[in-house]
């Protein structure tokens, strides 16, 4: 009975706490890989276009943006043809807000597991977005077959795109960790997260420059955490002018803390979760 006792181990998370264990979460990796692979197959099993999904979609976003803001309101678009300009933007934009998307309803999605074993819950957020990385790489080479087309290849600072990418599933991590949280309580959370995405949209440099805000508020413009990485992705890709230090630190800062706010919030309610669920 003593070994027994002492072998024992419980089941579940500790206390209410700060931060997340991320040592834990490594010994998951498995686990974060098979939910993530699951994710895929489950995506394009049984879709009529399969991975063409992640091509007509920005396509079909860059035609309404190239009509709307190319041909009709002509914004400028920094030098390069607009429809580089716009598919860029939709790219960088469809890789956060899909991973915001898919954080959100994940615990949901996933409440059968979370309320049968024990396993660190931000595995499944963490899992959600990483998929999103696969529909990005499709859309990449279709917009390196563009710049070729267009003959603008990237300059040597393309070698810092890994680092916007990472930037992006950062920010929709660290946001998904706070709607995910809210909508295990409230469902509607996802309807509010549709209607903030198509506000957040066009408050985003996606269809135009940010050359368009007036220099006076450019400051509060870039407090947008959406403004960096996609003025970094056009630089990084296109060659337009380089985003300026404190626009990008601005824009970096307000990612940051709603990154750390985000792992504090799922970190303090993760004891409650499959209670709650």
């Amino acid at each position: 009975m003593d070994a027994a006792a002492a072998a024992w181990v419980d089941n579940s998370p500790g206390t209410a706490r700060k931060g997340l264990d991320w040592r834990e979460v490594w010994r998951y990796r498995e686990l974060v890989t098979f939910l993530a692979l699951r994710d895929v197959k489950v995506r394009y099993k049984q879709a009529a276009f399969g991975m063409a999904w992640a091509v007509l979609r920005p396509l079909a976003a860059m035609a309404v943006f190239t009509v709307v803001f190319g041909r009709l309101v002509h914004a400028p678009s920094d030098g390069v043809p607009y429809v580089l300009f716009a598919f860029t933007g939709v790219i960088v934009w469809t890789l956060f807000a899909d991973g915001l998307d898919a954080a959100t309803t994940s615990l949901v999605s996933n409440a059968a597991l979370i309320t049968k074993v024990y396993f660190p819950r931000v595995a499944v957020p963490l899992a959600s977005v990483l998929p999103r990385l696969l529909d990005f790489g499709v859309s990449l080479v279709l917009l390196a077959v563009l710049l070729v087309v267009a003959r603008r290849l990237p300059g040597p600072q393309v070698v810092l795109l890994p680092l916007v990418v990472l930037w992006c599933v950062v920010l929709a991590f660290g946001f998904g960790l706070i709607f995910a949280t809210v909508h295990v309580r409230y469902r509607d959370a996802h309807h509010v997260l549709g209607l903030l995405a198509q506000v957040w949209l066009f408050a985003s440099p996606v269809a135009y420059s940010s050359s368009l805000v007036p220099p006076h508020w450019r400051w509060v413009y870039a407090l947008n955490p959406m403004v960096g990485p996609l003025e970094a992705a056009r630089w990084t890709l296109l060659s337009t002018p380089p985003p300026g230090v404190p626009a990008l630190a601005a824009s970096l800062s307000t990612g940051l803390f709603a990154v750390w706010l985000g792992l504090r919030t799922f970190a303090h309610n993760e004891r409650r979760l499959a209670d709650v669920i």
